[in-house]
């Protein structure tokens, strides 16, 4: 079966972006302390195991949450952007995957983290994502959602001189814990910061980051 047209778009779209976003973003976490401190934050409260960074691009954030001591690797739609991951990083762990259906056995994360990069799913496709964070966690583990808020989504042919065939979705976060709450997760977190001057990529939105955590198992 083939995949949905806007997964063929994404990959395509960031296959062609690879070189010019890492070069873009290599720095970035340098200039974000609120970003920096929130990673920090997803990183002590994930469990001992395997950590995934989800929509990892180039390795950027991956990297960062590995120099915080967690066992993380990353998957990635883009082949492109696992081959720069893996060229940028050598000796850690890059796949080529979808997040909406995940090669990862179920219960076996102990945390998630996907950091701008559910801004590529429909919203009639946002639940069956959340539900696939919500099946490889184990119960207790964290899951961290960032992404640009707005209402409306917007869509780009051309990025950098380059051309794509982009759909950003911008969402508000109290939609996005609702939805997160329907999937089965308990909210822990939800912080909103003004949009920054970052030279590399001037923003122009606020910027949400939600923290919710997969219920802890109960016994009996």
């Amino acid at each position: 079966m083939s995949d949905p047209v806007f997964l063929d778009n994404t990959r395509s779209s960031y296959n062609t972006m690879a070189a010019s976003y890492a070069e873009r973003f290599g720095d970035y976490l340098s200039d974000m302390p609120l970003d920096r401190a929130l990673l920090a934050l997803f990183a002590e409260l994930a469990l001992a195991g395997p950590v995934a960074d989800i929509g990892c691009g180039p390795g950027l954030v991956t990297t960062f949450l590995h120099e915080l001591g967690l066992d993380v690797f990353g998957v990635d739609l883009s082949p492109a952007m696992i081959e720069h991951a893996r060229a940028e990083h050598p000796g850690m762990r890059f796949e080529v995957g979808s997040m909406t259906a995940l090669d990862i056995a179920p219960t076996s994360l102990a945390g998630l983290n996907a950091w701008y990069s559910t801004i590529h799913i429909p919203d009639d496709r946002l639940p069956d994502v959340f539900a696939e964070f919500f099946r490889v966690l184990v119960p207790g583990a964290p899951l961290m959602v960032a992404f640009q808020v707005g209402d409306e989504p917007t869509h780009y042919a051309e990025a950098w001189g380059l051309e794509v065939n982009l759909t950003f979705y911008r969402r508000r976060p109290e939609a996005v814990a609702a939805l997160l709450t329907k999937t089965g997760f308990e909210m822990w977190a939800t912080t909103v910061r003004e949009p920054t001057d970052y030279a590399a990529n001037p923003e122009t939105r606020q910027q949400a980051y939600l923290i919710a955590r997969k219920p802890a198992a109960t016994a009996g």
